[in-house]
């Protein structure tokens, strides 16, 4: 494939065995994450998108809140060991970015489009997840693996009351990230003609 960004598309996958091997600093991480993120389109330029970036220590401490908010959810011992275990693989990583939208901007933008409300949610949920594509991608191609997970809302709580988050930013969701340890499995995609109409 000849175009660089599908290339980038095509080659970036959910990594979940990952680990803490990396060799850029937290600072030019930062740099990337806040770049992509900035770079990123969203509806009426509104840049309603906001991010915390988590290493080390604070890295393991959001991961320990959803450790601790799962333990409600468990239904025997062996579910709850399970999903333990889970967790403990995106505590195994070298950082986290939780993905934010401001709703006051979403609110300010529908109070001066009256007629455009009822988007401006729909349309942030596109901002983010472009938010969330370009950081996947960015971080792929500096060599780091990542999946993205959604444990909201069950975290928001405590996440708002750690970090001093504004109330106005909703939680939507976590991407960790961290060296490749082991490559994703293969990916089946479905058949073209199920997908995509072509009109000439």
């Amino acid at each position: 494939m000849s175009n660089q960004f599908l290339n980038l598309l095509h080659n970036r996958r959910t990594i979940y065995n990952i680990s803490r091997n990396v060799n850029a600093s937290p600072e030019h991480l930062t740099d990337l994450i806040q770049t992509a993120i900035k770079q990123s389109p969203s509806s009426f330029n509104s840049q309603s998108s906001r991010a915390v970036i988590l290493f080390n220590g604070e890295h393991e401490k959001f991961w320990n809140f959803v450790k601790d908010a799962l333990k409600a959810y468990a239904k025997d011992e062996a579910s709850a060991a399970k999903t333990n275990a889970k967790i403990d693989t995106f505590i195994a990583g070298f950082g986290t970015v939780l993905f934010f939208e401001d709703m006051n901007v979403i609110k300010g933008l529908q109070d001066k489009f009256p007629s455009y409300a009822d988007n401006f949610p729909i349309w942030a949920e596109h901002s983010t997840a472009m938010a969330q594509l370009a950081t996947w991608a960015t971080l792929h191609e500096e060599g780091l693996g990542a999946s993205l997970q959604h444990y909201n809302p069950i975290v928001d709580e405590q996440v708002h009351a750690e970090w001093d988050i504004p109330a106005n930013w909703k939680l939507r969701a976590q991407l960790v990230f961290g060296s490749v340890e082991a490559p994703a499995a293969d990916k089946a995609y479905m058949d073209d003609a199920e997908r995509f109409k072509v009109f000439k």
